[in-house]
């Protein structure tokens, strides 16, 4: 395999840490349990789990360390019962194996009022001290207790489903992670992140849930929003994750330093705050947190004032990898028009993309937009039977295929059909609606679990623009490169994204250092040419950031002017960087 000559294995850091400036302090294992206490003197304790975390062994472990409480779950004394969370949450859901429609819901709607204050009325009546525990406990109409929020990444949680583990008081541990991925991601995790939100300022500890219980991290809430603080306050990046795919290569394993006994990887979230995880170095300790927390939590410093009026509280940048180098081609797909998005699964905003080349083989290609002349009848009776297994759907009569090499960028707005070939490594700078793929052609493979992936035919042709041809597409889609500014030892390059799409994307190249300014917006960065650069502030503001090569780093909104230094022995070095077009205040 060809590793290119700017990638120089092995420094790609799979575990960046922001460190908390100040002094804090973090407890594990049995400490955990005796700070609260401590800090608690005798009163009620309130642990504020996160979907997916194992109350039970919560229950186990506090009932082990402080054997004179009483231990409460809340879930089991207050929840609305399995059956009628189905019933309310029903229409959410859908049938579909993989598509869902969005909860605008609270956590409040999943508990029943008088059982709550049954359960408050038994806290008053104890005898000594009471620990509270699980989603929602914090609901329970106590006086001032020690609050605890016990938060979880969704990586992990997507792993426990892999696992076994149910949904939320569901029976479906033995459905297939896609459904319950569903269930997460269109109810729980939005119930879940809505009621978060409303304790970052009065928890008193946050609880690192993604270990064992009986090995769990705390830090104080104070050190949490510390950290939040600094991480939104210069150059940052989220923790990475990897995942391997039918059609999966082998580039990442080298560039990316994994498991080379691994068949392969296909995916690597590199940028996507909603999955992704956040470390916090409090002391001698590193405590886990989703990413999702700074957005929450500090929306302003992070995605600037202009960002943040237009999208809220949520990061609408996605930066991620698909490799497929010695691997297979992407199902051909497409991804919905804003106003289908809106109607059919109530996102306010869709899946625009766009593929940037890492690294290409030489007979790489992206199938990108229709071949002029198409008919769409034809195709749609194609695709039909392709579906049912009667032949094979012939995709280069319908879709354009267009040479791929290193750094060529192809834009994708909705609505345009695509797949990425064989044998390439994308840089994938999208909008993070990130599930929304109608899959139309799959090439006639199984998953990893050996089931058909789920092909969303009716969904896709509703959305295909069939007016984009190959004249349209190759004229407005494919490396539409253009110089708009350029220094002593550097150039700056607009490679997109189309105008239908709301993210500006800029490439420079430079031999020396190279001024930016986030001009109050969030910046995204990617390390694209040469193994290493430092990201650092004219005026002090913060510590210098090293980067490597391949490596994804946000530059959040309050940041400012920052200036990237090459300092690799390569003779020249490039980022890309996106942003959302039109929000700048200065």
């Amino acid at each position: 395999m060809r590793i290119p000559p700017s990638a120089a294995p092995h420094r790609y850091d799979k575990a960046p840490v922001v460190r908390v400036p100040g002094t804090h302090q973090a407890w594990r294992g049995d400490g955990v349990w005796a700070a609260l206490a401590e800090h608690a003197a005798g009163g009620t304790i309130v642990v504020d789990t996160y979907p997916a975390s194992d109350v039970d062994a919560y229950v186990t472990e506090i009932e082990r360390a402080l054997p004179a409480a009483t231990v409460l779950d809340v879930e089991r004394a207050a929840a609305r019962s399995p059956e009628d969370i189905e019933a309310l949450i029903g229409d959410n859901l859908t049938d579909d194996r993989v598509f869902g429609v969005m909860s605008h819901r609270t956590l409040d709607a999943l508990y029943d009022p008088a059982r709550l204050d049954e359960v408050a009325r038994r806290v008053a009546d104890a005898d000594g001290q009471v620990v509270l525990v699980g989603w929602g406990a914090s609901l329970v109409p106590v006086p001032a207790a020690t609050l605890v929020l016990a938060d979880l990444a969704r990586w992990e949680i997507q792993q426990r489903y892999r696992s076994g583990l149910p949904n939320w008081r569901a029976a479906n541990g033995s459905d297939d992670a896609l459904r319950k991925f569903k269930r997460g991601y269109f109810v729980e995790w939005r119930l879940a992140d809505r009621h978060k939100r409303e304790l970052f300022d009065r928890i008193d500890f946050l609880l690192d849930a993604n270990g064992s219980v009986a090995d769990a991290k705390l830090v104080t809430g104070d050190a949490f929003r510390a950290g939040l603080a600094a991480a939104t306050a210069g150059p940052f990046r989220v923790v990475p994750f990897f995942d391997p795919g039918v059609w999966g290569g082998q580039w990442m394993k080298d560039v990316c330093d994994l498991d080379p006994a691994q068949e392969n990887y296909a995916w690597c979230f590199d940028c996507v705050p909603e999955e992704n995880s956040l470390l916090l170095a409090v002391g001698d300790e590193v405590v886990e947190i989703p990413a999702m927390d700074a957005v929450l939590a500090r929306p302003v410093e992070l995605l600037g004032e202009r960002t943040f009026a237009r999208f809220g509280a949520e990061f609408p940048i996605r930066f991620d990898f698909l490799d497929t180098m010695e691997g297979g081609n992407l199902s051909l797909q497409v991804h919905p028009l804003t106003d289908y998005i809106q109607r059919t699964f109530g996102m306010h905003y869709t899946q625009d993309e766009s593929y940037y080349l890492l690294d290409a083989a030489d007979d790489a290609v992206v199938y990108l937009g229709m071949k002029t002349g198409a008919d769409p009848e034809a195709m749609a009776a194609d695709l039909r039977s392709a579906r049912s297994g009667e032949v094979d759907f012939p995709v280069e009569k319908y879709v354009n295929s267009f040479p791929a090499k290193k750094h060529d960028h192809f834009l994708i707005p909705a609505g345009t059909v695509h797949c990425s070939g064989a044998d390439s490594m994308v840089l994938e700078i999208s909008a993070t609606p990130y599930i929304f793929t109608f899959k139309m052609w799959d090439w006639g493979r199984v998953g990893l679990d050996g089931v058909p992936r789920p092909i969303h035919l009716d969904h896709a042709l509703a959305n295909v623009q069939w007016d984009r041809d190959t004249e349209w597409t190759a004229e407005h889609l494919v490396d539409r490169v253009e110089t708009v500014a350029e220094g002593d030892g550097w150039r700056e390059e607009r490679t997109g994204l189309h105008e239908l799409e709301f993210i500006e994307v800029r490439r420079h190249w430079f031999t020396g250092p190279v001024d930016h300014d986030t001009g109050g917006t969030v910046n995204v960065l990617n390390l694209v040419e040469g193994s290493e650069a430092v990201v650092e502030s004219p005026d002090g503001a913060f510590e210098p950031f090293v980067v490597h090569y391949a490596e994804t780093f946000i530059v959040p909104a309050a940041a400012g002017r920052y200036r990237v230094r090459p300092l690799g022995d390569e003779p020249r070095h490039a980022t890309v960087k996106a942003f959302v077009r039109g929000t700048e205040t200065r």
